[in-house]
């Protein structure tokens, strides 16, 4: 073992007696901060990614997150730059990309969920390629001190499911140009910017618009190439407020504060985390966070830039006459009324729903994945209760994927 003294404790590299691994050394740490006699929660324990026979221990014998430190301003300037949200325990900043990345932050009450949430607001406000949308199923409570940078702020579950809609709609015309043009991504510029979804707490909006899920769930899915993302927060993240895995699978970017439970630690960082040694649930200021995220091949400590209600309304006000609009693509997806033909048929019954879609379909037709954006439903329901309309005549394939009444 050999060991290299820092500003706030020491590091070092250790070789593993045969057939041990670092869940042996993990599961020992207590015993290790009280021979060592630290502070609990001294002791970090990381992989080298090279030699699985091998480990770095860090003994952080100062804290260097003990006291919060001040959110010096956006450095970002576009949704290609790196995003700052705060200092790792090596004093390094902690820089994030976003671009064609979705990110999930989660945290129980208090644990600084919506600081980091404002940081990095505040940076993509700033940047003059990306047009941000907001949910709030809270009356706006958390976002609306941003709102003069929000497109749009939708704060009822019918709003939210109108929104979601109306940005798988831009989805699917980008993705449709970008097909016709031989092009594999969308790259934001100020004329033709990316869109990001913030969505607060997430889990209220699985509770109360299921329909808006599916929606979310699409753009999870399909979003990234054509610079359509989700920036999603909860402070429930359960299986079912996640969508069983399916939204969650898609976060490239995770940030996870303190959680209530232990459980919580899988759901957000991701499956073994907590068994591997990484325990949010121990994080014992608001701030504090593990990130995973692409160029970190396990979680990394830090703790987010602390940002004041004056800093929020001073960057608002900068930057609410410096936002871009949608281009004329995307926003010619969301106005024209013969791309969602039927959208007056979303109802509470989705099978009156798609009977009604059907039959006010134009001539050429509605996609299946029209049908499934209009009506809520799965593409696998959509097909059945498609085939069972045709054998009884109720409805035809006007062209290959295309049906109406």
């Amino acid at each position: 073992m050999s060991a290299v003294v820092d500003t706030w404790g020491w590091r070092a590299l250790m070789k593993l007696r045969p057939g041990q691994s670092i869940s042996d050394v993990v599961a020992r740490v207590p015993a290790i901060e009280s021979a060592l006699g630290t502070r609990p929660g001294a002791v970090r324990v990381e992989q080298d990614p090279a030699h699985a026979g091998r480990c770095t221990m860090r003994v952080v014998a100062l804290d260097p997150h003990a006291g919060a430190i001040p959110w010096p301003g956006p450095v970002a300037r576009s949704l290609a730059d790196p995003m700052e949200l705060g200092v790792f325990e090596d004093a390094t900043p902690v820089r994030v990309p976003l671009l064609r990345r979705h990110a999930l932050i989660g945290g129980t009450t208090d644990s600084g969920k919506s600081g980091v949430l404002n940081v990095v607001l505040g940076n993509l406000a700033a940047c003059s390629d990306v047009v941000l949308w907001g949910i709030d199923l809270k009356g706006g409570m958390e976002l609306r001190p941003w709102a003069s940078c929000l497109a749009r702020l939708a704060t009822t579950p019918e709003e939210a499911t109108r929104l979601l809609a109306d940005a798988v709609a831009v989805l699917d015309a980008r993705a449709h140009a970008s097909s016709r043009d031989n092009s594999r991504v969308w790259e934001p510029t100020a004329s033709a910017p990316a869109l990001v979804i913030v969505i607060d707490e997430y889990a209220e909006l699985a509770d109360t618009a299921p329909a808006a899920v599916t929606h979310a769930e699409s753009i999870a899915r399909r979003g990234r190439a054509v610079a359509v993302d989700l920036l999603t927060a909860t402070q429930r993240p359960t299986q079912k407020a996640m969508g069983g895995g399916a939204l969650r699978s898609q976060m490239s970017v995770r940030v996870c504060l303190r959680v209530r439970e232990r459980r919580d630690v899988d759901l957000i960082l991701d499956k073994g985390m907590l068994a591997a040694g990484w325990h949010p649930h121990t994080l014992d200021a608001p701030g504090k966070f593990y990130l995973l995220a692409d160029g970190h091949n396990q979680p990394r400590r830090a703790r987010a830039y602390l940002v004041t209600d004056d800093d929020v309304r001073t960057t608002a006000a900068r930057y609410a006459d410096q936002r871009p609009e949608l281009d004329a693509l995307s926003q010619a997806a969301i106005d024209n009324p013969v791309s969602r033909p039927a959208e007056i048929a979303t109802g509470p019954d989705p099978e009156q729903a798609l009977i009604a879609a059907l039959a006010g379909a134009p001539d050429e037709g509605l996609r299946v994945a029209d049908l499934m954006r209009l009506i809520g439903m799965g593409r696998t329901w959509i097909y059945e209760r498609l085939q069972a309309h045709a054998a009884a005549g109720h409805a035809r394939q006007v062209t290959r994927g295309r049906w109406r009444a």
